[in-house]
């Protein structure tokens, strides 16, 4: 419908430049649903996009469009134009247009929200991403749907989308991990053992020091650190990269690649990387600068070792990032020769780029900082730091009734994402990630989720679909009329909140569009929200007043069974968007009617 409207406007533009009334339009218009509904169903800002060109006054420019759009119309689609605010033209459809457009959902089906925005454009979306040292925990959850979701979006609306997971298994914390592995092996041999502040205590521990214990008996009891270090660290990473594909498994979540950092090493694509960016002269050597305090926090003492372990005095082969946007220069190799973090990351991200026209990173919150070092590596290497997004993602405040929830045995020092799938659901667990902006802090009731009923977000909208289904499966029991799309029977659905189904219903292709170009999973749940809140109210109200679906007048049934069936098409397409299942029965205890 919006595209309708684009098409009517973008004509009667067209039209006035002709006859002179104004240059033509090299600047985009926009043509969006206006804040208050009453205010109409779009709102056209061309007026204020001419003005400047124009040299007139927006409103002025504004009541010339109205004209021309009324000449190209001739009222066939259009019931009113206004003036509103600083120059917006406001417009209202025709009902009869809106109800022309409903059999279109029924007919493209599970297609329906579908769109080639995209133009086939490749999208890498890397999210998740966890350090493979332990099960995924909730805040990973919620990275994880996100990212799932944003995915699921650009895919909807015409982009050719790969899904990849960085497994980060080269370095410290891999090492650590090993290194906890072999204290529990010991343990389990009979001696005891202290574990250091920074390793790892979870029972999963345990069950990997036991299976190498039961395979390869206690050779490595006694032997040197440089016998076990690499094997203990490569069966720790497997056996953690298996429960973190279990714990994906359990909230509908898979990938098209898995890239490991410790081949990106092994292979030499790092070194090679490192060698291309001195032949480019985008490095130097040099040392870092003084730290800066960060507010509210003491300036670091001079010479402390940063978060890599690097000293102020250490030389370093700094990449030229200031040059691009980035606050300081940024180190990619130590006095050692060894690549710092950074390093290889701009190495990933380089690679990726050649593999995809657009970046999506799925980042935890505490990220942020890392966004414009890399946004600077990528136009440094050449390509456009526009080329990459990221969605930052808030914490997560898991409760049970309020109360917050503690730790977990299976990971350690955090409540896993298995524990609370398994309590609440895969759907209730998706779907309450997505009740907030990604970069809003979440507050996650357990006991909430766990409920069917209404005040459940999850349950409120699968209500919905259900309620719907037990509809039309009513009305073929009933043999009533069958729904009807023809323009003579939609004409009965005159009532307010029966055309703001159908607008709703009508808007879904555009909402999906904006979501993947904005990256916001978040807006379709909201809409899911909204919507089946419309429906709920419609319904509710139909059986106080004997307006029914199903009633005495067949024409009337017909309608509302086609709006029924619309409605419904629409639900399950946002559900499957989500990940989430569209069930067609459901039974509450605390409702009154079960469907």
């Amino acid at each position: 419908m919006r595209q309708h409207v684009v098409d009517i406007v973008r004509r009667a533009l067209a039209r006035g430049a002709a006859e002179g009334r104004w240059p033509a339009l090299a600047t985009p218009f926009t043509v969006d649903p206006p804040r208050d509904p009453r205010h109409g169903d779009f709102a056209v800002n061309a007026a204020m996009v001419l003005a400047k060109p124009a040299g007139r006054p927006p409103r002025e420019l504004a009541q010339g469009i109205i004209e021309a759009i009324q000449a190209e119309d001739g009222g066939r689609s259009i019931a009113s134009l206004e003036i509103a605010g600083p120059g917006f033209v406001n417009l209202k459809l025709r009902p009869e247009v809106w109800l022309a457009a409903l059999p279109e959902v029924v007919r493209q089906g599970a297609a329906f929200g579908r769109s080639e925005v995209g133009k086939g454009k490749r999208v890498n979306v890397e999210f998740v991403s966890a350090n493979p040292t332990g099960p995924m925990h909730v805040g990973h959850g919620r990275g994880a749907v996100t990212g799932d979701v944003v995915a699921s979006l650009l895919d909807w609306s015409g982009h050719a989308v790969t899904r990849e997971y960085y497994v980060n298994d080269h370095g410290a914390q891999v090492q650590t991990l090993a290194r906890s592995v072999h204290l529990r092996y010991q343990e389990l041999l009979g001696r005891t053992v202290t574990m250091p502040p920074k390793s790892y205590p979870g029972d999963y521990v345990i069950e990997i020091a036991r299976s190498i214990l039961v395979e390869l008996g206690p050779r490595f009891l006694d032997a040197p650190e440089a016998e076990w270090l690499d094997l203990f660290r490569e069966r720790a990473v497997a056996h953690v990269l298996a429960m973190i594909r279990s714990d994906l498994a359990a909230i509908r979540i898979s990938f098209d690649v898995w890239t490991s950092e410790r081949k990106l090493y092994d292979s030499g694509t790092v070194q090679r990387f490192l060698a291309e960016l001195e032949a480019k002269d985008l490095v130097y050597w040099g040392k870092l600068p003084p730290p800066k305090s960060k507010k509210g926090q003491p300036v670091p003492a001079a010479g402390a070792p940063n978060e890599e372990g690097i000293g102020e005095a250490e030389d370093l082969l700094l990449f030229r990032s200031s040059l691009h946007g980035d606050e300081v220069d940024r180190p990619v190799k130590k006095s050692d020769g060894t690549p710092t973090y950074f390093c290889a990351d701009i190495a990933y991200h380089w690679d990726k780029r050649q593999r995809a026209d657009q970046l999506v990173d799925v980042l935890g919150a505490d990220h942020g900082g890392y966004v414009a070092r890399l946004e600077a590596a990528l136009e440094a290497l050449g390509a456009s730091r526009h080329d990459l997004h990221v969605v930052l993602i808030q914490m997560v405040n898991l409760t049970r009734g309020g109360e917050a929830v503690k730790m977990s045995k299976r990971s350690g020092n955090v409540v896993s994402l298995q524990e609370v799938v398994d309590e609440v659901g895969c759907d209730a667990t998706r779907f309450i990630f997505l009740t907030r902006r990604a970069d809003a802090q979440l507050d996650f009731d357990i006991e909430l989720a766990k409920r069917q009923t209404l005040d459940n977000p999850v349950f409120y909208v699968q209500y919905g679909h259900a309620r719907l289904a037990r509809i039309l499966e009513k009305a073929a029991e009933a043999d009533a009329p069958e729904a009807r799309f023809d323009a003579e029977t939609l004409a009965v659905l005159t009532a307010p909140e029966e055309m703001d189904l159908v607008k709703r219903i009508l808007s879904f292709p555009d909402l999906v569009a904006g979501a993947a170009l904005a990256w916001e999973p978040h807006r379709v749940a909201f809409w899911l929200q909204e919507t089946i809140g419309a429906f709920h109210s419609y319904y509710t109200q139909g059986k106080r007043t004997g307006e029914r679906f199903i009633g005495a007048d067949p024409v009337k049934t017909a309608a509302r069974l086609a709006l029924a069936r619309s409605l419904k098409q629409v639900l399950a397409n946002g559900l499957a968007i989500l990940g989430v299942s569209a069930p067609e029965r459901m039974e509450s205890r605390d409702l009154a009617e079960d469907v």
